[in-house]
């Protein structure tokens, strides 16, 4: 079946570059277009894509908005959101995580990195693989917004052992077959202990799952250098 993709951007001939781009794979099709974040939940709400391409900066609602709304509703569980952002801007890339997206990518990025990272979201993992990702996650996300709160370490308490060490590795930016080769054991076995760490915890992708790694103090921050 084809990925179904939602394009929101307010720049009319970023969204005409990607619908061309998208199209032209045979697994995947543009469902539509918007062009603020109010626009893109209407528009997720009544198309139901597998992914949103999310812009953050918008005029009136902006991505971080619209995520946030998509994120929340359970009517859109089904619906993974990727954002669109520079390195540039470090706190909205924390801030669309803690809301739910499944990753983001740079504006900058080639053809082929954008259709690999839809598919990679429409498979259930997250973009969080890159060091520079990494570097935002270890920053940021240990350092809740105001008026949040974080993960009690009481979470994990239904983990297994090997559990929670493939949930580690995953937090530190590993891929499943890293993970495999580190643990001898099967890319297949990797994505199983992550699946069931992720239905256990209510993690909506692997990206939530990150977050509650490090919130619940599994993983700790390292040093940083952007």
């Amino acid at each position: 079946m084809s990925i179904r993709v939602l394009l929101a951007d307010d720049q009319a001939l970023l969204r005409a570059t990607f619908r061309i781009l998208i199209d032209s794979c045979a697994d995947m099709t543009v469902v539509g277009e918007a062009s603020d974040g109010v626009e893109a939940v209407d528009l997720t709400r009544a198309h139901h894509p597998d992914i949103v391409l999310m812009d953050i900066r918008m005029p009136g609602a902006d991505g971080l908005t619209a995520t946030s709304e998509i994120c929340a509703d359970p009517k859109l569980s089904a619906t993974r959101v990727l954002i669109l952002t520079t390195f540039e801007t470090e706190d909205y890339v924390a801030q669309a995580l803690r809301a739910g997206a499944s990753g983001f990518l740079g504006k900058d990025v080639t053809a082929d990195t954008l259709l690999d990272g839809l598919r990679t979201v429409a498979s259930g993992e997250a973009l969080l693989s890159p060091g520079a990702t990494r570097t935002l996650i270890t920053r940021f996300l240990t350092s809740p917004a105001p008026g949040s709160h974080l993960a009690p370490p009481e979470r994990l308490a239904e983990l297994t052992v090997r559990e929670r060490e493939v949930m580690a590795l995953a937090a530190e930016g590993k891929s499943n077959t890293e993970i495999a080769a580190d643990l001898t054991v099967s890319p297949l076995t990797v994505r199983t202990h992550i699946h069931r760490a992720m239905t256990k915890l209510g993690a909506r992708d692997r990206a939530q799952l990150v977050v509650i790694a490090y919130q619940t103090g599994l993983v700790q921050a390292g040093p940083t250098a952007l």
